[in-house]
């Protein structure tokens, strides 16, 4: 177990790594699991589909913590999958075109989840497009079947299901999901930018209580969800 000191301010390790997110997102799930289909849009020259291009891509595969901004931590996770700046360099200016000042990114899941990072954030060597978790395909849990992972932001900005990647000129345009003040421009775990107008140390109060309600709304909704399919209920945790 590493001590306290070793991770980033008001976090604390767990040894769950589980299905979470803001509650409206708990009876929200992928509709394709089995295919990567990756849409890129805002200011590109041509809107494309680009998952059939990530297979051409190198992979590679790291070993990273999660930090949720509600302050939990699991640690060592190993991750399998592409770079996004691989992805960027070899795929989204070639193919769909997207214009040079165009530095703000949307990121959109199945699911409805929506988030955004500037793009030079998603250039970071550590920020893969993931699409296994230790050695398997990603679960719905885990955000099949493609999912952002960027190691030094809080896990909200880690989109599961992702689907659609937008390269804009502006940020003017984009509206947050939920409450403005939840949801910082960069989400930096190093600078606790747990949101905006609000210190992170004081998030940290207003947001731990809510760990475990929401660790049981989470793996209800996907009991439920598996009952109704007749799959089966999963393991806790990851």
């Amino acid at each position: 177990m590493n001590t306290r000191s070793t991770l980033p301010p008001g976090q604390h390790e767990t040894e769950d790594f589980p299905r979470f997110g803001l509650t409206p997102f708990a009876v929200r799930f992928p509709t394709v699991i089995d295919t990567v289909s990756l849409q890129i849009g805002g200011d590109v020259k041509t809107p494309v589909d680009v998952g059939p291009a990530l297979a051409s891509l190198p992979r590679v595969e790291q070993r990273s913590d999660f930090h949720c901004v509600t302050t939990w931590t699991h640690r060592r996770l190993h991750w399998g999958g592409v770079r996004f700046a691989d992805f960027y360099r070899e795929v989204v200016v070639p193919m769909a075109g997207a214009a040079p000042e165009a530095s703000f990114v949307v990121l959109r899941g199945q699911d409805g989840a929506r988030t955004s990072l500037p793009l030079e954030d998603l250039l970071a060597d550590d920020v893969l497009l993931a699409d296994q978790l230790f050695g398997q395909p990603l679960t719905i849990e885990h955000g099949a079947p493609l999912r952002l992972v960027a190691p030094a932001h809080y896990g909200y900005k880690s989109v599961k299901h992702l689907s659609r990647i937008e390269f804009w000129r502006s940020s003017e345009n984009y509206r947050p999901f939920g409450l403005r003040f939840m949801v910082h421009p960069r989400a930096r775990v190093a600078h606790e930018e747990r949101g905006q107008w609000v210190p992170g140390w004081l998030l940290r109060h207003l947001y731990r209580p809510l760990i475990r309600p929401t660790v049981v709304r989470f793996r209800q909704a996907m009991q439920q969800r598996l009952q109704s399919s007749g799959a089966g209920v999963p393991g806790e945790g990851s």
